[in-house]
Formats: structure tokens, C-alpha cells, sequence
């Protein structure tokens, strides 16, 4: 409907809007005078503020498809869509019936934005954009292909009430973590239209502002493997806004192994954690058993090394042989994984390995360590301070191997009472939490769990060797 709007010679933008354009400029042409204009507003507020009932956002797609000289006969434009896309008629009078500019602006921003890699748009800098020649424009397919892309998603509020060396501020520190979801370039095309929009004749020809706001985080992808793991993240985040969402299945690297094992599981969600980008599923993980695993998306392996740009997971419908029935049956139940279960677990436990064994972690620090560099930190929820005199116990009540206890109870008793002391639950061999407490050495021990202990010690003796052969 906008790409009908931007050319079609029944209307008569052309000679409303400049050929260069920004949103604010498209807004104020589609929609009536008194429609509003707030980010901030959602989509049933804005409807019920627009007082003006030839607005658009009131119409109907009906209303809007079949105004007048429309070429086609509604019947013959109904076989032709159900022809192209494959829906069926009812859901279509369905569709015909939604008011499909009831919703909010940033959505229409984000139609603009799809509309350049199709085309139908030419991006003309920083929040604008610029129509094309009609000899430009993209043939229209024959036939849609089954799995076009849905809009990227966004979560935008607005963002006018900042001064425009705050937005700045924001805008580097927005476009410095981007990576971690790559939707954020929505919010950073929103930031650059409000200073064209400000500026004069929307001309960005002032000395930008002095950057005092640096945001430095480590990924530690090549730009071809990020543009690929957005890819997979992008694939993802559709599957799972398009019911009844399936199974994915790939091949995945084992590092420990330098071998590629075949993975089909039903993703839950994403993380960014230490570096990199996960996602957290349920299905064949890597040893062939039905279980929970987190799998890095940069290991997702394609036909190349590294997978190129265009790999995509494979997607399985709920019917394929290749779905494991447990899988089914959980679908069939409505009793698939959650990221709330996934939310729960990690909140029992330090460690992003949610589905690990977990044990009680007791640490001792010199207190004047403690005061700089443990206390007043958070590093989760079941991490605290005790006294000396509460850990025997505590070791009592949850050590429930007799011989593991009586050797903790004895390193306890030859700890200095005096020194600070930390508790929490973890996760048994994550990685992550591994590498905080090799970080907290040489000023921080580890009294149990005993398995820790001993790695810990054994890692101390290694680098104590490495060291001495350096100094002869």
C-alpha cells in the first residue's frame, strides 16, 4: 500500500513530498491533519486521539485496496492474491477487514526501511529517502516465495524528549552494540531522521559534538561470520513470530573435537553472554541424548569454513520425520520448553549453563581484597556474604557426601576467622564461572566444591611451573 502511495498516478505525492524525503515528511502526507504524532502513543491510543474518520488509520484494507478507478474487479483481485500467496479466501476476508494503518509509527518507519533492499527505495542518507524513476522500479513476481522475510522487530519508544547532544551520546553508544541485536539499527535510523529533522533544511552540515561516552565490549567475530550469525539470529526471532514456529536443525562444530555433529532441536531463546551469541534449545544435543544445551551461533556450521552469509538453519515442520517424538508429543500437549523455565534456572544458579549439576561454592578472601573488588559487586542473586562461624553449617546441610563434608569441615576449621567469606550456588563446570574465579586469583581460594578445589590447585601448580622454567 505505501509503494501504491509513493508511485501510483491516482495520488498525487509526487508533488507533496520532495523526491528526498524523511518519515516525518511521509507521515504528514499519508495520515489526516489531526492525527497523532507521538512514538510514545500505542496503536489503540492513537486510533481513539485521531478525531478525523477519513484518516487512514481508519480505513479498512478493503477500503483502501478498492477505492475508487481501481482497476480490477474485487473478484478477479481476490483470485489473483489467493493465486500469489496461497491463502485461503476466508482468511483473506479476514485481512480485508483489518484497518492496517492502525499502528504505530515506527512500524511505517520500519516498512520504509524493508522497502530499500527490495528496491523500491533508494536510502539517501542518514533517516532519509529517495524515489526511484519509474524505469527503476523492481519487476513485480510472479509468484511469492514461500519463506519471504517478516519486518525486522523493533522495541522503540520515542525519543524526542532528548536533547540533540543526547541523542548524539546515544546514537555511538547504540551503533556500538548493534552487533548484540542487530533490530537496534531500527532505533539508530529513528536518532539520525530526528537530527535531519532538526537540522537545518535537514542538512547535517555542523561539527558533530564531542564524543565523552565510549561503550567497549569484545566480539571477537570477523564482519562476514557477524553478518552470518545475524543471519541465524534473524531466522530464529522469525520462526518464532510465525505460529506454530517448528524445529531447527543444523550442523554444529565441537570444539573440544574439531567434528561436526547434526543437531534438531526446538529453540527457546538468545543470549549474549562472554562474547558471544547463543541460543538456548531443547532436542538432540550434541551427545545424541534429548536435552537442554546452549549452542554459540558462530559454530553453527555451514557448507564453507567459515559458513557464508547466505546459510540459513533448516526449518522443520512439526510433521516431519526428523523431529524427535518427544518433541511432538510436547507440542501436541502444549507443554514446550519455556524461557521462563530457562529464567528460573538460571536465577537457582551461577552459571550460564542452566542445565549442569549445581553445588555450593564457598570462597575465602583477604578482606582487603574483599573491600575493593568482591563486596558491593553483583554477581547473582544467591551470591552473599557469611561469617566464618556460619559455614560448618552450612557445609552440614548441603554437602550431602559424607567424606566430601568431613574434609571441608576440616579445611574450614584452619581458615582464618578473620578473613571474608562468600557463598553461592553454581553450575559445575560452566565456563563462565570458571573464568571469574581463575580472575580472582592469587587473593581468592576456593573451599568447595572440592572438584573446583582441586582444578583450582592443579591450574596454580601448571602456571607455577611455566614461571619457573622462564626464570631458569
Amino acid at each position: 500500500m505505501l509503494i501504491d502511495k509513493l508511485y501510483s498516478s491516482k495520488t498525487d505525492w509526487a508533488d507533496k513530498i520532495p523526491r528526498v524525503f524523511t518519515y516525518s515528511q511521509l507521515r504528514d502526507r499519508l495520515f489526516a491533519y489531526r492525527h497523532p504524532k507521538s512514538d510514545r502513543l500505542n496503536a489503540q491510543q492513537i486510533t481513539v486521539q485521531c478525531s478525523d474518520l477519513r484518516c487512514i488509520c481508519h480505513q479498512t484494507f478493503s477500503e483502501i485496496v478498492f477505492e475508487q478507478n481501481f482497476q480490477q474487479s474485487e473478484a478477479q483481485w481476490l483470485e489473483q492474491i489467493i493465486l500469489l500467496t496461497g491463502i485461503n479466501k476466508e482468511e483473506l476476508q479476514k485481512v480485508l477487514q483489518e484497518r492496517p494503518f492502525t499502528t504505530v509509527h515506527r512500524s511505517i518507519r520500519d516498512d520504509l526501511k524493508q522497502l530499500i533492499p527490495l528496491g523500491w527505495l533508494h536510502q539517501a542518507g542518514q533517516g532519509k529517502y529517495q524515489y526511484l524513476a519509474r524505469e527503476e522500479l523492481p519487476q513485480l513476481p510472479t509468484q511469492l516465495e514461500a519463506d519471504s522475510s517478516l519486518p525486522k522487530l523493533t522495541s522503540l519508544a520515542s525519543l524526542s524528549h532528548l536533547s540533540e547532544q543526547q541523542t548524539w551520546e546515544l546514537l555511538r553508544v547504540l551503533e556500538s552494540i548493534s552487533f548484540v541485536q542487530p533490530n537496534l539499527s531500527s532505533i539508530i535510523e529513528n536518532l539520525w531522521e530526528q537530527i535531519a529533522d532538526s537540522s537545518p533544511s535537514g542538512i547535517l552540515h555542523r561539527q558533530d559534538p564531542q564524543q565523552r561516552i565510549f561503550l567497549h565490549l569484545d566480539y571477537i567475530l570477523s564482519p562476514q561470520m557477524q553478518d552470518c550469525v545475524d543471519n541465524y539470529q534473524e531466522q530464529i526471532e522469525q520462526l518464532w513470530h510465525k505460529p506454530p514456529g517448528g524445529i531447527v536443525q543444523f550442523e554444529y562444530w565441537i570444539a573440544a573435537t574439531e567434528s561436526k555433529v547434526k543437531i534438531t532441536v526446538y529453540p527457546v531463546c538468545l543470549h549474549y553472554v562472554r562474547r558471544a551469541k547463543y541460543l538456548s534449545a531443547y532436542g538432540i544435543d550434541p551427545d545424541g541424548n534429548i536435552a537442554w544445551h546452549n549452542y554459540r551461533l558462530d559454530r553453527i556450521a555451514g557448507d564453507g569454513v567459515p559458513p557464508s552469509v547466505a546459510n540459513r538453519l533448516k526449518v522443520l515442520a512439526w510433521g516431519d520425520p526428523f523431529v524427535p517424538q518427544e518433541l511432538k508429543q510436547m507440542w501436541h500437549t502444549g507443554s514446550l520448553p519455556t524461557p521462563e523455565y530457562i529464567a528460573g534456572e538460571l536465577k537457582a544458579a551461577w552459571g550460564f549453563n542452566f542445565y549442569f549439576k549445581k553445588e555450593l561454592l564457598i570462597l575465602r578472601f583477604p578482606v582487603d581484597f574483599a573491600k575493593w573488588y568482591v563486596d558491593n559487586t553483583t554477581r547473582h542473586s544467591t551470591f552473599l556474604a557469611v561469617l566464618h562461624d556460619q559455614l560448618p553449617q552450612l557445609i552440614v546441610k548441603n554437602i550431602p557426601d559424607e567424606q566430601e563434608r568431613e574434609q571441608l569441615l576440616k579445611i574450614v576449621s584452619q581458615c582464618p576467622t578473620e578473613d571474608a567469606y562468600y557463598i553461592a550456588w553454581i553450575r559445575i563446570g560452566d565456563i563462565n564461572v570458571l573464568m571469574r574465579l581463575r580472575e580472582w586469583r592469587p587473593n581468592g581460594e576456593v573451599i568447595a566444591p572440592l572438584s573446583i578445589r582441586y582444578q583450582m590447585r592443579a591450574e596454580a601448580e601448571q602456571e607455577f611451573k611455566n614461571y619457573q622454567a622462564l626464570l631458569g
